[in-house]
């Protein structure tokens, strides 16, 4: 692959999006609630959360599509209403409804997307794998394919913040793993991404930072890693050990105890149940191979992910909310 493409950061690069206390309904249902939300410049933020979280309703009115009921909403320093003309050629989308007409070629829909100050669209085609289907039909081509088409088309003008909308919705793994690859692309040039999935493994994989949304307001947020460890709950190991006297058993159960980040031993039907911090893996592996035993045939672990944190915070009804996603 070529050298990837910089893009420039511009002036006032630390924060692209700043939301304080924005408010939307629609037929008297409130579906963005008091939302206050920052991006920062090189950041790849994940929205998550059900549907009807209010979501896609957020980042159409970052981009003008939608008006406020109420609050304050800047990006890249501008207003999306009053600025729209200037704010238009510095962010690039791709929404749920995206689609091109079936005979539109590459090449047609690169000429048709490309304004005055257009980077060299052959370098992103390479950059993106699409050099060899420049004169390949809309239809023609997989739906990695088109995916990655779209993200070419929304870098085509040098923007500055990328939205993404459920961006590999249906499809197939493989070309999943394409446009990841491409969301990689997109970290790595610089490029600032709010990403709206409800896949979390994608979230997971992708995102410097996950902002977890219910009812139009912020739940919680921090890295994937941190929602996990504050909401997900605890690591589980399980095996069985060899038959001996209770006062071995006792010995080992103590033992296992005292291992780092283990939080608690149980022992049913001849099994033992360690739960702990994710740390207590390694831990509890170290101390099975240092054994004169043969490690258990059914070991098993359970990690929580980020899914297990986001219905924990969605069973919460009476969690706070809380304020800038900063």
């Amino acid at each position: 692959m070529n050298t990837p493409l910089a893009f420039p950061a511009g002036p006032d690069a630390d924060t692209v999006v700043t939301v304080r206390g924005l408010t939307k309904s629609y037929d008297g249902r409130r579906v963005v609630d008091a939302l206050d939300l920052d991006v920062h410049a090189g950041e790849v933020v994940g929205l998550i959360g059900a549907n009807g979280a209010g979501k896609t309703t957020t980042v159409e009115i970052l981009q003008g599509l939608r008006r406020a009921d109420s609050g304050s909403v800047s990006v890249l320093g501008l207003d999306p209403v009053h600025d729209a003309d200037r704010l238009r050629p510095q962010i690039g989308s791709q929404l749920q409804s995206s689609g091109l007409p079936d005979r539109l070629r590459v090449h047609e829909a690169i000429r048709l997307f490309a304004g005055p100050a257009a980077t060299d669209a052959d370098a992103l085609l390479e950059q993106f794998g699409l050099a060899h289907r420049r004169r390949y039909p809309f239809a023609g081509m997989s739906g990695g394919e088109r995916q990655r088409l779209f993200l070419v088309l929304a870098l085509l003008n040098r923007p500055r913040l990328v939205i993404l909308d459920e961006l590999t919705q249906g499809l197939d793994p493989a070309a999943r793993r394409e446009v990841w690859t491409a969301v990689t692309t997109l970290r790595d040039i610089g490029t600032t991404v709010l990403l709206v999935t409800h896949e979390l493994d994608e979230c997971e994989a992708l995102c410097d930072r996950v902002v977890a949304m219910r009812d139009g307001t912020v739940l919680d947020q921090g890295t994937p890693a941190e929602l996990v460890a504050r909401h997900a709950g605890t690591a589980t190991i399980c095996f069985s050990l060899p038959a001996g006297d209770e006062t071995t058993v006792a010995a080992v159960l103590q033992e296992v105890n005292r291992l780092p980040g283990v939080q608690g031993v149980t022992r049913k039907d001849g099994r033992i149940l360690i739960r702990g911090e994710r740390r207590a893996i390694a831990h509890v592996g170290g101390w099975l191979v240092g054994r004169d035993e043969p490690v258990p045939a059914d070991l098993s672990v359970e990690v929580p992910d980020l899914e297990d944190a986001l219905l924990t915070l969605l069973e919460q009804t009476d969690l706070p909310t809380i304020g800038a996603a900063s």
